[in-house]
């Protein structure tokens, strides 16, 4: 496939200012997301400015120089490529042979070689590599036989497969921008006698906190004035209204050198507000108030198994939740969203399904909620309001963390990990917990931010933590192992590293290591064990003598006040003693803040990782 974007940046605007001023701040909101092209295109009359480059947001700027497009109305872009290199002529906008119509796009036309040949045979030259270029003909190609743009436009998306969320603009009809959106999420922001467009809301509190999100196969006719609304069949629709409640100050650095770093430090106000109202010490319980709709709960205390699913981080969540349901007595499994298509679980009626999605948009997470809501309940776990699998999952959980806008997840897992602590707790007590087991998790639960807190506000931790990140920095194989509950902390401490560090490193069942990885031991290989004082210890204190007896440096991440550790450890990073199911929260955080160190050590920008992209919506 060539030109699909993994949710790159869109932004329009049309209404009384410069819009390809405002359009363009709109866009630099965006850029954490990760591209490596920029664009926009504005109309003043019937006349366009367009202007596209290659690489960071400054050399269009460069391009411009100090010159301000005319006009009422443009759409901008930043680009993300997964095929096709970045060049000028693949970056967005793109536009039809008669340079009438430009459209930015995000998301994959599946059968647009099919579309292109078409189109090809009609006369239609195209100039770029992109799947998003065919749409920008094929409206050119359908207004030829409509009585109207706006016909051009749902006819032809009639005749996309695939997934888009696009904004067109025409010299035809200078005054209006043309929206539409399939699994791929487009926001409408209502100002004062003016209209913002954006892919994300983070783009939008700019100028207005008042938006609507175009459902799928929707298209809206925008205006300054107002906008309409209707399917790709023409029936008229309407949206409904939300407010954006987070403020532009949080989704800023605050004074931290990175976003990663300052989410890192926001995890113990993650957890608080992942379990603020939602903790109850004196029952033993929790209530979940997303959960308590159309019998869900009643729904959930009979249900056979509970299916957690996710990718990257968040499958990483649902495999603790997997281990901290079973250790609960409750029937659990836990699957790679991605991979659902080729190994589909089969499904008992009274099964549940549990989707994990910081975004909410994660395409291969919403294939895996198509086909699940057919059969059994589902419920979700996200953190964007009105997104996608918020909207169409039968129940959920807000994470209620405000953005996270590093590419790396750090508070997001903390807080999806925390809510499933509080899902289980729930569960359990339904399943005839005793009350008093009950108390001693939530007491527990509610103890976590106070721990964090008291690990990130200990400046010799973090220095600690900062030396080692300067001993380790030159190796190149990490290996991170743990043993049950926190062999997900092994895996996602192998991840954070890999992502913002660049480094080689897995995550391994600590059992498992002598079936194979051992044999990559050497002095050169370090092993980062997550060894919490539980049952599990003993065990993993011989997997790392069978380490050092290969001369392979050993780091543990360990509990304060266990001395045996220093015994088979060469380094160690200490964490509060807490319940053995939830150590993983507080083990999390040095592992993160470890990769974090490592990877400014090495010059690299953690917040946007080469290759990667915030959420990835195409599959």
């Amino acid at each position: 496939m060539i030109g699909g974007e993994i949710m790159c940046g869109i932004t329009g605007y049309v209404g009384k200012r410069n819009a390809a001023e405002i359009g363009l701040k709109l866009l630099e909101k965006l850029v954490y997301r990760g591209y490596d092209s920029a664009g926009f295109a504005s109309l003043d009359g019937a006349n366009f400015s367009v202007m596209k480059a290659v690489g960071h947001m400054d050399r269009l700027y460069d391009k411009l120089n100090g010159s301000k497009p005319k006009g009422g109305a443009a759409i901008c872009h930043t680009r993300w490529a997964t095929h096709g290199i970045p060049t000028e002529r693949n970056a967005h906008p793109h536009s039809d042979c008669a340079g009438r119509y430009y459209v930015v796009h995000n998301g994959v036309i599946e059968n647009y070689k099919t579309l292109k040949r078409a189109l090809e045979a009609s006369g239609h030259v195209f100039a770029s590599e992109t799947d998003t270029e065919v749409l920008a003909h094929l409206f050119e190609e359908t207004r030829k036989t409509t009585p109207s743009l706006f016909e051009a436009v749902r006819l032809g998306l009639q005749q996309v497969q695939g997934t888009f969320g696009l904004v067109l603009i025409s010299s035809e009809t200078p005054e209006t921008l043309y929206v539409a959106a399939r699994s791929s999420p487009i926001l409408l922001g209502k100002g004062d006698g003016e209209y913002f467009i954006a892919s994300d809301p983070r783009a939008l509190i700019l100028y207005t906190r008042d938006v609507e999100e175009l459902g799928d196969d929707q298209i809206a006719v925008v205006t300054a004035k107002g906008h309409r609304v209707y399917d790709l069949d023409g029936v008229a629709r309407s949206l409904k209204a939300q407010r954006i409640e987070w403020s532009e100050d949080e989704a800023e650095k605050g004074g931290y050198r990175h976003f990663m770093e300052k989410e890192i430090f926001s995890g113990p106000e993650a957890v608080a507000n992942s379990i603020r109202g939602r903790l109850l010490i004196k029952e033993g319980n929790a209530r979940l108030g997303g959960l308590n709709v159309d019998g869900v709960l009643e729904r959930l205390s009979s249900a056979k198994r509970i299916y957690l699913s996710g990718c990257g981080t968040s499958y990483y969540a649902a495999l603790f939740g997997q281990y901290l349901l079973k250790q609960a007595g409750i029937p659990a499994e836990a699957g790679i969203a991605s991979e659902f298509r080729y190994s589909p679980p089969i499904f008992d009626p009274d099964d549940v399904v549990v989707l994990m999605s910081q975004s909410g948009e994660t395409a291969d997470t919403i294939g895996f909620l198509r086909e699940a809501k057919k059969k059994v309940l589902t419920l979700g776990i996200v953190n964007v309001v009105g997104s996608k699998i918020a909207r169409d999952t039968d129940a959920g959980i807000y994470q209620h963390i405000s953005p996270e806008v590093g590419v790396a997840s750090t508070k997001a897992f903390i807080s999806q990990i925390t809510i499933l602590s509080l899902f289980t707790l729930l569960l359990a007590r339904q399943r005839g917990m005793p009350v008093e087991n009950g108390q001693m998790i939530a007491q527990s639960i509610a103890r976590v931010p106070d721990l964090m807190q008291s690990m990130l506000s200990d400046e010799g931790w973090i220095k600690h933590i900062a030396d080692l990140s300067q001993k380790y920095v030159n190796y190149t194989n990490f290996l991170y192992l743990g043993r049950g509950i926190n062999y997900p902390t092994a895996l996602e401490g192998a991840l954070k590293l890999k992502e913002v560090s660049y480094i080689h490193a897995e995550g391994y069942p600590a059992g498992e290591m002598k079936h194979g990885p051992i044999a990559m031991i050497d002095e050169n290989f370090v092993s980062v064990f997550i060894v919490p004082e539980n049952g599990h210890r003993q065990r993993v204190f011989s997997n790392m003598e069978e380490i050092r007896a290969r001369y392979g440096p050993v780091l543990a991440v360990a509990t304060a006040g266990d001395l045996e550790v220093n015994e088979h450890a060469d380094d160690i990073i200490t964490i509060p003693p807490i319940e053995d199911t939830l150590s993983p929260i507080l083990a999390t955080v040095p592992l993160q803040l470890f990769a974090y160190k490592v990877g400014t050590a090495k010059g690299i920008n953690v917040d946007m990782p080469r290759n990667l992209a915030k959420s990835v919506t195409v599959e």
